[in-house]
């Protein structure tokens, strides 16, 4: 999450994946509206498999963008250590599941999205705004090609 509540964070990061796969990927409360993904990723020490909610930009390509904010925090979110040490993940997208490759963007390419993030939820500016890290943003692109449909 953007910002998940600093005690029973696993708690609420569980009710919010049950909600999410209840309703077809969407939920309600603080984050009715917002468009959500879960990214299935492993520990980069632990090797254990983690589901976390995120909130997500659709890109063309079937791709998305998931930012690394931690509400403004110091410190980088444990999701996105995992994804730089094992980019290769499962993403859930209301009712489908499908693999992507996590690219963590450097360059012309998130200076170039970063504005446009920002205007979609203006938030981040202002998390940008509370940490002197630079807030890292990965583009989520499909593996693979989806499977043929039978001619009939």
């Amino acid at each position: 999450m953007a910002n998940p509540a600093p005690r029973g964070a696993s708690d609420y990061n569980t009710a919010i994946v049950a909600e999410f796969r209840e309703n077809g990927g969407r939920v309600g409360g603080p984050w009715a509206g917002t468009p959500m993904i879960l990214i299935h990723h492993i520990g980069a020490r632990s090797g254990i498999e983690r589901v976390t909610p995120l909130a997500c930009s659709a890109q063309p390509g079937g791709r998305y963008v998931i930012v690394a904010s931690n509400g403004g925090s110091p410190a980088d979110p444990g999701w996105c250590h995992n994804l730089r040490a094992n980019p290769a993940i499962t993403v859930e997208a209301g009712a489908r599941t499908f693999p992507v490759l996590a690219e963590e963007l450097d360059g012309t390419a998130r200076a170039e999205l970063w504005p446009k993030l920002v205007a979609q939820a203006p938030v981040l500016g202002e998390y940008q705004a509370r940490t002197r890290r630079r807030i890292p943003v990965f583009m989520l692109t499909p593996l693979g090609r989806p499977a043929a449909t039978a001619a009939g």
